[in-house]
């Protein structure tokens, strides 16, 4: 489905104000290592955690294409912010995906998500390449239909501020048939959020490592118990779905701040050699340039999947190389467009109060996201060649 129109302003839900506040703290946040607390409180105020919710539940009734834009406006701000909030949205978008489907397991994240409630993601494991497909955590049943979870999840973004983590575990009570189960769980003295984050970028997400300790999800927030490997469900879909489309929209964001920052320098850097400034000099129009044809096609692919998400399209099996391409994508480029940047600005972003020394730092972040590099190359390369043959 080729882009359109918007028809939606995106100053309604992310005003220039609240922009410019957050983009304001944005240092001071990197700098101290601690996670955005007045940037949350502003966006909760602002209605911006129930924007993938449903207008009859109390949201603000956008698709993943819209979210995906004011994404990339806030990752302009505030990369850190926008990640984290990110897996909030993830899973406030995983919901939308089921409804439009046909689903409401996730009805209770929809009206959670209005009521302010925040919902984090616990899937990732060290060392867990299945990612969705396999976990090492032991989710054990309980006569009341509820399952306790044990072990350790990573990267957990929000961390200090979650009200339910959703994640999953496997349920290996029938050998002949391990289960895996995606629930939520409340915090409790049976979660331990260690004080760990301390990275060389996007350090304002505090995506702390999460240890559970039979951490209970109640047998209504039990969402799936599905088989091993890879899976159809509606539940896969649209946490891949989500998780890819909304993590492009950030490094997509992050590109255009950096492109913007080159130019603003260029404009206003005077060359010694010259005495005119750096937009005017062949070698920086030429690099500019360059970061301008890699940024411009971004948004336009990122909304565009994100549009066929909201409208039901039907990619079949091409869908999971298609979201895991748009992520890979978007991470690359926004680090090419960053370093351009750098080269743009000179030795002076080369210091931590430089704004694109904290975008060089930031954009690192996008290799260690799913799909990695690898599993992107392997799917793509799955989908045009077919598998290799045994």
């Amino acid at each position: 489905m080729g882009a359109a129109v918007m028809t939606f302003d995106p100053a309604a839900h992310l005003p220039d104000d609240l922009l410019e506040r957050i983009r304001s703290r944005a240092a001071a946040v990197d700098a101290e290592n601690r996670f955005p607390d007045e940037d949350l409180a502003e966006l909760r105020d602002a209605g911006y955690l129930a924007i993938l919710v449903p207008t009859e539940l109390g949201g603000a009734g956008l698709g993943l294409r819209e979210a995906s834009v004011l994404q990339q406006r806030l990752a302009g701000a505030a990369p850190a912010t926008a990640l984290a909030i990110n897996m909030h949205l993830v899973w406030t978008g995983v919901a939308k995906v089921m409804a439009n489907r046909g689903d409401d397991a996730l009805r209770f994240v929809q009206e959670g998500a209005a009521a302010g409630e925040v919902f984090a993601f616990g899937i990732s494991e060290a060392g867990n390449d299945l990612v969705l497909f396999g976990s090492d955590t032991d989710a054990a049943p309980r006569p009341d239909g509820s399952y306790a979870f044990t072990g350790t999840k990573i990267f957990t973004s929000l961390a200090p501020v979650w009200t339910h983590l959703g994640l999953h575990g496997l349920d290996t009570s029938d050998p002949e048939d391990p289960r895996l189960v995606f629930a939520f769980v409340p915090r409790s003295d049976a979660v331990v959020t260690r004080d760990d984050w301390d990275t060389l970028g996007m350090r304002g997400t505090q995506s702390r490592t999460t240890e559970l300790h039979g951490a209970v999800a109640p047998a209504e927030r039990i969402v799936r118990r599905l088989p091993v490997g890879p899976s159809p469900d509606p539940l896969v879909f649209g946490i891949f779905s989500a998780f890819e489309i909304l993590l492009a929209s950030v490094y997509t964001g992050i590109a255009r701040r950096a492109l913007d920052l080159a130019v603003q320098t260029a404009r206003t850097r005077p060359s010694k050699k010259t005495g005119r400034t750096y937009s005017q000099d062949p070698d920086i129009r030429w690099r500019v340039a360059d970061m301008a044809l890699a940024y411009d096609a971004l948004p336009v692919q990122v909304e565009s999947l994100a549009a066929d998400v909201d409208h039901l399209a039907d990619h079949g099996a091409m869908w999971f190389p298609k979201l895991s391409a748009i992520k890979h994508r978007a991470a690359t480029t926004a680090k090419q467009v960053v370093d351009e940047a750098m080269l743009v600005a000179g030795g002076s972003s080369f210091f931590t109060r430089n704004e694109l020394s904290r975008l060089y730092r930031d954009v690192l972040a996008g290799v260690f996201h799913p799909s990695d590099p690898e599993s992107v190359h392997s799917a793509l390369a799955n989908a045009w060649l077919g598998p290799i043959e045994p």
